[in-house]
């Protein structure tokens, strides 16, 4: 059991959402084998001592301009401090609304949660029905000595103009960008300027998905680059 005195100098915000969520154990077929802490499911030394995976979510949101929102994770998150990343990055909890498997409902309403969490944008503003989960991705990434992630990532696409409200807890920054000022983020951190970071997660899909979903994006035609039969198992 995690030693809730072992990380004293963990941000209290962060250290209540460490050992009070409960995340979804999932074994690499994406079925239910379980559930952990958060804390336990993000120590490198349990990840690989013990194989733990869990499910997680990816939201990438888009204005009516067609236009990304990233958000700068805060100093304060114990994994990835200050990368930037896509709209909304994190957990459905282990918990009856959010275990929900037709249609990935329980991701949906996770994210959904997490999006009022996170940048203060309404649940009306973002009904469940809108988010289009287009694939899922497995992935394992350390983020120092002690803290990483190992997921089964689901990647929600959603095209709303919102109202946010950033949690300073949770995102340090925002921005909206087009392709080619994503191009520019991407290219200066390959280039190591200005101490911009992205995350792994965010990496992937940019590498692999993202620009030829966001061609169907802009042509209304999102819903036919739906692959969730697929787990792409990407490093």
């Amino acid at each position: 059991m995690a030693d809730a005195t072992a990380d004293s100098g963990m941000d209290a915000v962060q250290r209540r959402l460490m050992f009070e969520d409960e995340c979804i154990l999932v074994d690499e077929n994406d079925e239910v084998v379980g559930h952990d802490t958060k804390y336990n499911c993000h120590l490198m030394e349990k990840i690989e001592s013990e194989n733990l995976l869990h499910r997680a979510f990816s939201v990438f949101l888009f204005n009516s301009k067609y236009e990304l929102l990233l958000q700068q994770r805060s100093a304060t998150k114990v994994t990835f401090p200050l990368v930037w990343t896509n709209t909304c990055c994190s957990h459905p909890l282990f918990r009856e609304s959010e275990l929900l498997e037709e249609h990935a409902l329980g991701v949906r309403n996770a994210a959904q949660r997490k999006l009022l969490d996170e940048l203060g944008i309404p649940s009306e503003d973002i009904p469940v029905d809108q988010f289009i989960p287009l694939g899922r991705m497995m992935y394992k990434a350390p983020s120092d000595g002690k803290w990483g992630e190992h997921e089964l990532d689901y990647l929600l696409f959603i095209v709303r103009d919102v109202k946010v409200h950033p949690n300073p807890d949770e995102v340090a920054d925002i921005k909206y960008v087009n392709r080619e000022q994503l191009k520019e983020l991407l290219r200066k951190a390959d280039a190591g300027e200005e101490g911009l970071k992205l995350s792994p997660w965010f990496r992937l899909v940019v590498d692999n998905f993202l620009l030829k979903w966001w061609d169907h994006v802009e042509k209304g035609t999102i819903k036919e680059a739906a692959d969730m039969k697929t787990i792409h198992k990407l490093t």
